[in-house]
């Protein structure tokens, strides 16, 4: 194996790895872990073939605090932590001024903005929610709390729940309507007003031709009402948010310094960076500035997300300069090997210490920034100076932990682990339980939205354990199709189009073909409610479900769908 040199305090922390024991190495982002890493394993790499027994080795960047703010918690937390690997955590001690001055933090600044004196449109948004409130008539009751924040979406949530399940169509579509404008505000307080009523006129546009009863026909007529002083406030740049301006002048500052300049703009949603990516590519100053920017999100099997190819493309065009500038999700503040930046912004984020570290370990580049801008007074501000707090009393609680006596340290470990097994099985018996708590036959799912009996538990299949696919052929009068498929392509699938409630218009889901043969509908549980032996009933993930989902069999499927196939 090739030999290659490591630096002192990257040598330190691999030397008991080296003499066989199971190890989480600590360091920062851009500190060396996977060099570290491979040096440890290279012992066990080298006589692979003679057998020698696995060992574990862990590493981070920002093990965090478990959400304690106590040193006792977080202490309590690295010990978890330890206890879940079996392992003991290793930092660099001896060699520590080394690391800090081969992995410089980046000089940060709060970019503060005064809030704007005036927002007539997002005034009138909350003007339009009010009205619905008072058609709803929810009384004192179900107090509201402040329009255009996540505690008063969490709130629309629950409403829509209690409507469903209460079989109060009302309730349900009012509070779905006004989790629309409560994201419009949010967008509006995130990016630019055009942004968030883009948000609106795209949700109302499909509104017209499924409008089934009063409910639906008040809702869509206090949109219409009001579309044209939407569209002319938001368009009115006297009150554009300011936070675009200051956004502007701390990449125009970066970016200006030189064409080898690489920026992070973490953002908080897909929706946002897409908005944001929108605004910097049809931005005069940006463009002339020479950013070359792409939005970075997370992968997965969705057709909402990026491939993992996509993303390797999007980083290796980031590495090879022909783009300098992604506007991500918080996908790349960990995990992907991106090139180190001059310039990371967090704009509009309320995230714990270990996102706020991961973001900040990749403004690693000399002479770095790394920027929080905000509105003055704002939650921001005050959640990324806990953070900072959070992230010393995570130094303070590793150190605890490893000066602990190794009986001590051993004796705490055993326990949580015991602890920790005892709490699985229970979990996993429960959730059995839970899983085969009716027979499949015996629920019946409906539209979430007009409650429409579409189908049963019992013609649910599951592929992949991720799939959920409907294989009764009847089920296709209850639904329609539209737009295009995606043009993504994976190992075994591809997807097919949108697939809506033929009554309602509501999206359940999306056709999928499966090994080039099988056109199935893949559905979210989300979009539907069930009827159950106990009455109504929610789940926002399949695996919440109170009943058994079997695999899908191919095989079987192609024989009953097509009993001639193999003649």
């Amino acid at each position: 194996m090739a030999d290659f040199g490591l630096y002192e305090y990257q040598e330190e922390v691999v030397q008991r790895a080296l003499r066989g024991e199971n190890i989480i190495i600590w360091l920062p982002t851009g500190g060396g872990k996977t060099r570290a890493a491979v040096k440890a394993l290279e012992p066990k790499l080298t006589h692979l073939k003679d057998g020698l027994l696995p060992q574990i080795l862990g590493l981070t960047a920002s093990p965090g605090t478990g959400g304690a703010k106590s040193i006792k918690g977080a202490v309590d937390h690295v010990l978890q932590i330890c206890a879940n690997l079996d392992s003991v955590i290793v930092s660099s001690k001896v060699y520590a001024p080394e690391l800090k001055k081969k992995v410089p933090r980046p000089r940060k600044r709060f970019d503060i903005v005064d809030r704007r004196p005036q927002d007539p449109f997002g005034d009138h948004l909350k003007f339009m929610m009010q009205f619905i409130h008072d058609f709803m008539a929810l009384g004192p009751d179900f107090p509201v709390r402040e329009f255009g924040t996540q505690e008063y979406e969490a709130d629309v949530v629950i409403l829509e729940k209690k409507g469903v399940t209460d079989r109060n169509r009302l309730l349900a579509q009012c509070a779905l309507h006004l989790r629309q404008y409560n994201d419009a505000l949010l967008i509006n307080d995130t990016v630019c007003m055009v942004d968030a009523f883009r948000v609106l006129e795209s949700y109302y546009s499909t509104k017209t031709s499924t409008a089934t009863d009063g409910t639906d026909f008040f809702l869509l007529g206090l949109y219409q009402e009001n579309e044209v002083e939407l569209r002319k406030l938001a368009g009115d740049a006297r009150f554009e948010n300011p936070k675009m301006g200051k956004l502007q002048n701390t990449l125009l500052e970066q970016f200006d310094q030189g064409e080898h300049s690489r920026g992070i703009l973490f953002s908080k949603t897909r929706k946002s960076t897409h908005c944001l990516y929108d605004w910097v590519s049809n931005n005069p100053a940006l463009q002339h500035a020479g950013i070359r920017a792409a939005i970075l999100t997370g992968a997965g099997n969705g057709t909402n997300y990026m491939t993992q190819n996509e993303q390797k493309d999007t980083i290796r065009n980031f590495r090879l300069g022909s783009l300098n500038l992604l506007i991500s999700t918080s996908v790349a503040k960990e995990g992907l090997d991106i090139p180190e930046c001059n310039l990371v912004v967090r704009y509009g984020l309320l995230t714990n210490e270990i996102a706020q570290q991961q973001a900040s370990g990749r403004a690693r580049a000399s002479d770095s920034v790394y920027s929080v801008v905000a509105q003055a007074g704002g939650r921001e501000v005050r959640r990324e100076l806990l953070n900072e707090c959070l992230e010393d009393l995570t130094g303070r609680a590793i150190g605890e932990v490893q000066r602990m006596e190794p009986r001590e340290f051993q004796m705490k470990t055993t326990d949580l682990q015991t602890e920790t097994l005892l709490t699985r099985q229970l979990a996993e018996q429960l959730k059995i339980k839970k899983r085969s708590r009716f027979s499949a036959a015996t629920v019946q799912l409906s539209c979430r939205d007009c409650v429409v009996p579409v189908a049963f538990g019992n013609d649910i299949k599951v592929i992949e354990n991720a799939h959920h696919v409907n294989i009764n052929p009847d089920f296709e009068k209850y639904y329609k199709t539209g737009g295009q498929p995606a043009l993504k392509t994976f190992e075994d699938w591809q997807p097919g189009r949108v697939i809506s409630c033929a009554a309602c218009g509501k999206q359940w889901g999306r056709e999928m073909v499966y090994k080039e043969i099988a056109l199935l509908p893949s559905l979210a549980i989300e979009n539907f409610a069930m009827e159950t032996p106990e009455g109504r009933k929610l789940a926002n993930k399949w695996k919440k479900v109170e009943f058994t989902v079997e695999e899908f069999n191919f095989s079987t499927y192609c024989q009953n769908r097509f009993p001639n196939m193999l003649d």
